[in-house]
């Protein structure tokens, strides 16, 4: 696969919770879930050709899975990795879910 296909793979989804939406407001910051292998590289260009925005930085997170019990004994949800992404003052990413 090359770079240019990998890049439309790396973003799987952005992160609406409470806690970005504060970080949109106090630092221009958006959050992503991206591929566990993803590196800053790949991140910010991806970012930067999806949403057509200037990145400044990228700061990622593994998140490891929680194991929960179930009624066929303990199991465990999959370790995934966020991203949150800075962009250039006066920019912004449009995150409208479609309804």
């Amino acid at each position: 696969m090359s770079f240019q296909e990998r890049i439309y793979k790396v973003i799987l989804a952005p992160i609406q919770s409470e806690k970005s939406a504060i970080a949109v407001e106090l630092s221009n910051q958006y959050g992503f879930k991206v591929m566990v292998d993803a590196t800053k590289e790949e991140i910010k260009a991806a970012i930067e050709k999806l949403y057509e925005v200037n990145v400044v930085g990228v700061q990622t997170l593994n998140v490891k899975g929680k194991t929960k019990r179930t009624r066929h004994g303990l199991g465990k949800r999959n370790d995934w990795k966020k991203a949150y992404v800075r962009v250039q003052e006066g920019q912004e990413i449009d995150l409208q879910v479609a309804e």
